[in-house]
């Protein structure tokens, strides 16, 4: 009987100019040039399947795991906050790229078994993604320029056109995002998601691309994915303070938010806020409530390809 052959693991630090690289049974780090080619030579002297975990660092990290992809190693990205509190867990009172890359393979050695593989997006939606990220940011600018351009004087007028122009400019992200959902296939999604009450273009558009991100178990799941599960910290007697996780994308909850400020002047989720307030929750907890709803209803109605049904009342449940 054959011997199976166990896997090397190995640790990437990413950095915008270089790599470190450390393999599990080694003793040293290896550092190259953050560029295909150099990445390219690399892998070609690792030839057999290994686990590779990968500090996901702005855009810096996608030319290696990419290339690791091809070549069929099995990748794992690893957040800098996962990173950071796993340091702490194990006491390691060093922070540097190369000792972060031991870590990372530690990391991977020990979790690996509750740890989701990298899988390639679709080039389409990233940059989808890509463009709905910007949109955000223009947002956020233009508000900046509103609130800090104001009493110049002669001036006013020019900082009106300004304002306009990146009113001007975000209605156009809105016009090419709309389109390339469409051309992604997602237009009866579309549909279906904004047949909810309150959940607006956009709100609808970042619903159906975060469903298509992944393939989620259940609505548990994707609430979770968007940050919106309330993490518990109990002790003994002691009851901590419940408060979101906030794991995922902000943006997708600001939407969110505000589509539960909509949704609850709606005379479909009305009553249902009526009755969270009731409960004794605030205006704001309420609306998180609200929006986790939305989000709920939005995953039921994709997974069963069905279309809102307004007649179905809503309850306050302790799930929401």
């Amino acid at each position: 009987m054959a011997k199976q052959v166990e896997k090397r693991t190995f640790g990437v630090d990413v950095a915008k100019a270089w790599l470190d690289i450390y393999g599990s049974g080694s003793d040293a780090v290896v550092r190259i040039e953050n560029t295909a080619s150099a990445i390219d030579a690399w892998l070609r002297t690792e030839p057999g399947p290994a686990r590779m975990a990968v500090e996901a660092t702005n855009r810096f990290h996608e030319a290696f795991v990419a290339c690791a992809q091809v070549r069929g190693h099995e990748v794992y990205l690893v957040d800098a906050l996962k990173l950071c509190r796993y340091r702490e867990a194990v006491g390691r009172r060093a922070k540097t790229d190369r000792h972060d890359a031991v870590l990372l393979a530690r990391y991977v050695q020990q979790e690996q078994a509750e740890l989701r593989r990298w899988c390639p997006p679709d080039p389409q939606q990233s940059k989808l993604w890509r463009l709905l990220k910007r949109r955000a940011t223009l947002v956020q600018t233009t508000v900046r320029l509103r609130q800090s351009l104001t009493d110049l004087g002669e001036l006013d007028r020019t900082a009106r056109d300004l304002i306009d122009h990146c009113r001007q400019l975000i209605r156009q992200v809105d016009r090419k995002l709309q389109q390339q959902a469409r051309d992604l296939g997602w237009g009866r999604d579309l549909q279906r998601s904004r047949g909810i009450p309150g959940v607006g273009p956009l709100t609808a558009l970042a619903l159906v691309a975060t469903y298509h991100r992944h393939d989620f178990r259940n609505a548990d799941a994707f609430v979770a994915f968007m940050g919106l599960d309330v993490r518990v910290r109990d002790s003994g007697t002691f009851r901590g303070r419940r408060k979101l996780t906030k794991k995922g994308d902000p943006e997708l909850r600001r939407l969110l938010y505000n589509a539960a400020m909509a949704a609850c002047r709606q005379p479909h989720w009305a009553s249902y806020y009526r009755s969270l307030r009731d409960r004794g929750l605030s205006g704001t907890a309420a609306l998180v409530a609200l929006s986790r709803k939305l989000v709920r209803v939005c995953y039921a109605l994709l997974r069963q390809q069905a279309a809102f049904n307004p007649d179905l009342r809503n309850r306050a449940c302790a799930a929401t």
